[in-house]
């Protein structure tokens, strides 16, 4: 058999397969959720998941230690102490975020205790980089030198400072303040209801975000006065309780796992994200930015019923 006998032969063979490769289409979302495996997946600590139980449902709120670790021990003091229950949202501003906390948190006389909690605490707007974990996202952004994802969490990073921060994504959890930058003590929450506003990234204390429940809270009626408050006490949403999972009785808790980041899984899927391949989509775009990577939550497998 000559040579070139052989090697047409072999690319004959051949031919097909990579005739195949060549046109299969490129996976969708749905295909790299379908074929994720049980290690592309992890549960959140109950420790750092706070459950904000309104009359419409139950919205579930991760906490970023690695990011604001004196805030969240502060909002871990106050979910112990049941200082939420009973209170309300205050503030909803379309497009922009949904706000609770002590409508009479101004008046020394009514205002609720804080209890155990600090009065006051420092900025926590950015971190040092050092011994943080932090996948790139390959994409340039307006307000960062990088961006990328700390854990499940959306973040940037300046690696010429060695600082990383929180993004101001859709659902992000952050903590009122007054003009002075440490006048924060994480009784006032807030969540982005809107398009992301990054112009707040560095300028206000990020301590989490919400992994499930949004549509709870992006529905709510906007407030009449400026920047979205209700006007009167009848307008504003009580609030029923914020716990922490892990004072919940296991039996109570709500089963959820968040995709891990850093696998090539998600890679996949921020790939089939950029190039938008459904049947659908007349014009792939090619590009994403961090705001648009979504982050997968699901229910167990073995849990669903």
């Amino acid at each position: 058999m000559s040579l070139s006998f052989s090697l047409r032969l072999i690319l004959g063979l051949l031919a097909p397969t990579a005739l195949l490769a060549q046109t299969a289409p490129p996976p969708t979302m749905a295909d790299v959720l379908a074929t994720s495996q049980p290690s592309d997946w992890q549960q959140p600590d109950p420790d750092n998941l706070l459950y904000l139980d309104l009359a419409a449902g139950r919205v579930i709120i991760e906490l970023a230690p690695q990011f604001a670790p004196e805030h969240v021990a502060n909002i871990r003091t106050l979910a112990h102490a049941g200082y939420w229950n009973d209170l309300a949202i205050l503030r909803v501003q379309d497009n922009y975020v949904v706000q609770w906390g002590d409508p009479n948190a101004e008046d020394s006389a009514k205002r609720k205790s804080l209890g155990d909690a600090k009065t006051k605490l420092p900025a926590e707007f950015e971190r040092s980089s050092d011994g943080l974990a932090f996948t790139l996202l390959d994409s340039r952004d307006a307000y960062a030198p990088e961006v990328g994802f700390v854990g499940d969490f959306p973040a940037a990073r300046d690696a010429a400072r060695g600082k990383v921060w929180m993004t101001h994504c859709y659902g992000l959890v952050g903590a009122g303040r007054d003009n002075a930058a440490d006048s924060s003590n994480g009784a006032e929450l807030y969540v982005v209801i809107g398009h992301a506003p990054r112009h707040l990234d560095r300028n206000i204390t990020s301590v989490g975000r919400v992994l499930q429940g949004m549509e709870l809270l992006s529905s709510m009626p906007r407030g009449p006065a400026p920047m979205g408050f209700y006007t009167e006490a009848a307008q504003r949403i009580p609030i029923r309780s914020i716990r922490l999972a892990a004072d919940v009785p296991a039996a109570d808790r709500s089963a959820i796992e968040v995709m891990r980041t850093d696998t090539a899984t998600f890679q996949r899927l921020i790939q089939a994200r950029r190039e938008r391949h459904e049947q659908w989509f007349v014009e792939p775009v090619g590009k994403i930015e961090l705001c648009n990577v979504p982050i997968p939550v699901r229910t167990p497998p073995a849990i669903v019923k």
